[in-house]
C-alpha cells in the first residue's frame, strides 16, 4: 500500500495526541515541586550526591533542595542532547509534528498555570499577581514558536547559470546551551527553549541557582507533553562558571543563548570566540524614561509605575533614568509620588501585595551601596530610601530621588531595585543626547502626544527597544534585544528562530530543461 506524504503527517500527528492525552489525563496530580535535574529523560541527583538549597527570599526559608552539579553532568546533558540531536524521533520528525509537540507543552502550562505561579512566588518573591501574569507571558512564546515552527522558510533563487537551481534552507544549530536568570524563571527559559525546540534543536539548560524550581516543573510538563528524552536538558548547580565555559569551549555546543549581566556575557562571548559558535546574549540595560510636555501626565506616571516598579525594579528593561520636562516636571513629581508611596509592600503570596523582596542579599547591598553613593553625592530623598527589616531581610522601599550626580552608580549602571532617579529638563536635544549617554542600550521608553516628536524620538534614541507612551512593549510577535554593550542577536518573533538556525546554499546542477 502506498502511503502519501500528507497521509503519513496527519498519522503521525495522531500518534503524538494520542500518546500526549494517555499522559494528559494523570498531569494534574503530578507535583510540579521536582527535587532533582532533568537529563536524557531521566530525573537525577549528581553523582557526587551534593545539593544546594532554594529559599524564599521573602522570609528566607528553604522551599527546596536540588542538586549541586557540575561538570560531569553538563557533559552527559551534552552527549545525551547530541544523541538526541541525530535521533530519528527527533532529526526526522516533520516541523507539524514539532508544532504538535509544542501545543502539548502550551496546553499543560496553561492546565498548571497558577502551580507555576506558585512556584514563582515561593523562590524569587515577586507578587502572586505578576508570576501569574509571568505564566501568560511566558506561555505565549510556546504558542507563538509552535506556530512559527512551520513557517521556517527558504528561498528558491533564480540563478545566473542554465540548468542550474539554487536552493536555501535554514537548518538547526544543533545543540544548544541555554542559560537563563532568575528574575523570569519561566519566561526567559520558555522565549529561548521553544524557539530552539520550534527549529528542531535540542537544548541543555542551565537556570540561575536562585530560581531552579520553576524549569524543572517546565522540564516536568515537557516529559508529559512527549517531547523526546534528551531533547529538553536542566542541569542545576550553584557553581555556573565551570559549566559555563564547558559550554562555551565544547564542540558539542553549536550555539549559546544567555541571558544576564554584562560583564558575565562578554566573558561567555570571548570564550566562545575559540571555535566561533553562535552567540546570543541579552544584557543589562539603563533604559531612560522621557516625559515631554505634551504627554498626557495620567498616562504617563501609570507607565512609569509600570516601567519602574515591575518584579521590584528587577528586569532588564526597567527603566532607570528619569527625565521630565521642566514645565510638567512638579506636576509629574506629585502624582508619582501619591502612586508610589500608596504601593503595598510584603511577600508575594499575601493578596494586593504589589512589592516583593529583593531576590538575595547580594542585590539588597548592592542598592544600599547605591544609594550610600548617591546620597553622598547630594541627592535628595523624595520618598522612600529605607530598608524594611520589621517586613523582612531583603524588602527595600520604593524609593524616589532627586538631584543625583550624574557620576553617581546609581544614574551610570543598571540599577536592579525599587528606585526612580528624577531630573528635569529642557529641550528635546538635551535629553536625547543625556538619555543616549549610557553605554548600555536595551530599551527605552518616552511620553508625548506630539507626532512629529514620536517618529523623531524614536529613532534617535540608541536601544533596541523604544516603547513610545507605554511602560511595558515586550510581546512574543515583536525581537527582544538591545545594541551597545547590551547583547547581540535577538529573541521573540520570527527573529527569536532564527538564531538557532544556520543557512544553507544547494547548487543543484546538470539539469535539462530542453
Amino acid at each position: 500500500m502506498c502511503i502519501t506524504l500528507s497521509t503519513f503527517c496527519r498519522m503521525c500527528n495522531s500518534r503524538l495526541i494520542r500518546s500526549f492525552l494517555r499522559h494528559k489525563s494523570s498531569t494534574t496530580k503530578t507535583s510540579l515541586w521536582l527535587k532533582q535535574a532533568y537529563i536524557g529523560g531521566e530525573w537525577l541527583d549528581a553523582t557526587s550526591g551534593a545539593t544546594f538549597e532554594v529559599r524564599n527570599p521573602a522570609n528566607m526559608k528553604v522551599i527546596g533542595c536540588v542538586p549541586n552539579m557540575t561538570v560531569v553532568e553538563a557533559q552527559k546533558a551534552l552527549d545525551v542532547a547530541t544523541k538526541a540531536f541525530y535521533a530519528p524521533e527527533w532529526r526526522q520528525i516533520t516541523a507539524r509534528e514539532r508544532s504538535q509537540l509544542l501545543k502539548n507543552w502550551n496546553t499543560l502550562i496553561l492546565q498548571r498555570g497558577t502551580d507555576l505561579a506558585d512556584i514563582m512566588t515561593a523562590e524569587c518573591g515577586k507578587p502572586l499577581t505578576e508570576s501569574l501574569a509571568e505564566v501568560a507571558y511566558g506561555q505565549s512564546f510556546v504558542e507563538w514558536f509552535a506556530e512559527e515552527a512551520r513557517r521556517i522558510d527558504g528561498q528558491l533563487i533564480a540563478s545566473s547559470m542554465r540548468n542550474q537551481e539554487v536552493l536555501v534552507l535554514r537548518e538547526p544549530l544543533g545543540v544548544a546551551a541555554l542559560i537563563t536568570p532568575w528574575n523570569f524563571p519561566m519566561a526567559l527559559v520558555l522565549r529561548k527553549a521553544a524557539a530552539a525546540l520550534a527549529a528542531g534543536c535540542t537544548v541543555v539548560i542551565k537556570p540561575a541557582e536562585d530560581t531552579p524550581l520553576t524549569c524543572l516543573a517546565l522540564a516536568k510538563l515537557s516529559e508529559i507533553a512527549c517531547i523526546p528524552a534528551g531533547v529538553f536538558n536542566v542541569v542545576t548547580t550553584n557553581k555556573a562558571a565551570p559549566i559555563g565555559d564547558l559550554f562555551c569551549r565544547s564542540p558539542q555546543v553549536c550555539g549559546i543563548s544567555f541571558t544576564g549581566s554584562t560583564e558575565v556575557g562578554k566573558h561567555l562571548f570571548r570564550e566562545s570566540a575559540g571555535l566561533l559558535k553562535r552567540v546570543s546574549l541579552e544584557l543589562g540595560g539603563n533604559a531612560p524614561f522621557i516625559v515631554f510636555e505634551s504627554a498626557d501626565i495620567v498616562e504617563a506616571v501609570k507607565g512609569a509605575m509600570v516601567a519602574k516598579f515591575r518584579n521590584a525594579g528587577q528586569t532588564c528593561v526597567t527603566a532607570n533614568r528619569f527625565y521630565v520636562q521642566s514645565s510638567v516636571y512638579d506636576n509629574f513629581l506629585k502624582q508619582l509620588q501619591a502612586q508610589v508611596e500608596a504601593l503595598k509592600i510584603g511577600p508575594g503570596h499575601e493578596q494586593g501585595v504589589q512589592i516583593g523582596p529583593l531576590v538575595n542579599r547580594a542585590q539588597l547591598k548592592r542598592l544600599k551601596s547605591f544609594m550610600k553613593d548617591a546620597l553622598q553625592r547630594h541627592a535628595k530623598v523624595v520618598c522612600g530610601g529605607k530598608h524594611l527589616q520589621d517586613i523582612g531581610e531583603l524588602f527595600y522601599a520604593p524609593t524616589i530621588i532627586t538631584g543625583v550626580d550624574r557620576t553617581a552608580r546609581i544614574y551610570r549602571e543598571e540599577v536592579f531595585g525599587p528606585v526612580i532617579t528624577l531630573t528635569k529638563f529642557d529641550t528635546e536635544d538635551e535629553v536625547v543626547t543625556r538619555a543616549n549617554s549610557s553605554l548600555r542600550g536595551l530599551s527605552g521608553y518616552f511620553f508625548s502626544r506630539d507626532l512629529q516628536q514620536v517618529f523623531r524620538v524614536a529613532r534617535r534614541l540608541e536601544v533596541g527597544i523604544v516603547g513610545v507612551n507605554v511602560g511595558l512593549a515586550s510581546q512574543a510577535e515583536a525581537p527582544f534585544g538591545g545594541i551597545k554593550e547590551s547583547g547581540v542577536g535577538r529573541e521573540g518573533g520570527h527573529f527569536g528562530i532564527e538564531e538557532f538556525t544556520e543557512i544553507k546554499y544547494i547548487c543543484l546542477g546538470g539539469l535539462k530543461y530542453d
